[in-house]
């Protein structure tokens, strides 16, 4: 699996990738929670510090939940009952405290990376809602028998909807799927492309907005 490591300590940090590594894993490693907030979107597991030099872990791990349900394992010095609840409760997957044996950390996730893909499912490569077609392999829009130009940002914001159907998805989320970085990325953009995605669509109450969260496309 890709294990994004985001750890601030070379030592422990070299420890873990080389025992990663040896267990036929793929680490990466990033030292700031900034990087992670990036880095997170090329791995199918991410094992989180909470000490970080410029955020909190925790902080990191609240941003991360908006965007993206990749599996989080918290690793940290940290063994307070308060902040063992409160990551928790945040999203982590699973929560251990340092010093950890090597062969629970790979145990743990094993466990956490099978629990996520049982959740997962795989989206139809064409999706229909009304008379609007969206094929998401060929990147074809059609609306109503006849096929629409969407340019590539267009087409990758009805994408992420289109993958979701009926279901609300936040703003974070759907900058981070396009632009790379939901916390980087200009908000106002994202305006404008919806603007002309309606207007292309030409098809009223396709698109929702979900006022203070997100969009979602169909009923």
């Amino acid at each position: 699996m890709r294990v994004l490591l985001v750890e601030d300590d070379d030592g422990v940090a070299d420890a873990l990738v080389e025992a990663l590594r040896a267990n036929g894993h793929r680490p990466s490693r990033v030292r700031r929670g900034a990087d992670a907030l990036i880095a997170h979107r090329d791995a199918d597991v991410v094992l989180l510090d909470l000490g970080l030099p410029d955020q909190d872990g925790l902080e990191v791990l609240r941003k991360l939940r908006k965007i993206d349900p990749v599996p989080v394992l918290v690793l940290t010095a940290r063994g307070d009952e308060r902040t063992v609840v409160r990551g928790l409760r945040l999203g982590a997957d699973d929560y251990l405290v340092k010093p950890v044996r090597l062969a629970e950390l790979l145990a743990r996730i094993d466990a956490v990376a099978r629990r996520s893909a049982a959740r997962s499912q795989e989206p139809d490569e064409l999706v229909r809602v009304s008379d609007v077609e969206i094929d998401l392999q060929s990147r074809q829009v059609v609306v109503g028998g006849r096929e629409i130009s969407l340019t590539t940002k267009e087409f990758e914001v009805l994408a992420v909807l289109a993958r979701r159907p009926g279901t609300a998805v936040s703003r974070q989320q759907l900058m981070d799927e396009v632009w790379g970085n939901a916390f980087v990325a200009v908000s106002r953009t994202l305006d404008v492309h919806l603007t002309q995605l309606r207007a292309k669509l030409d098809r009223p109450g396709l698109l929702h907005t979900i006022r203070g969260f997100g969009y979602r496309l169909g009923e």
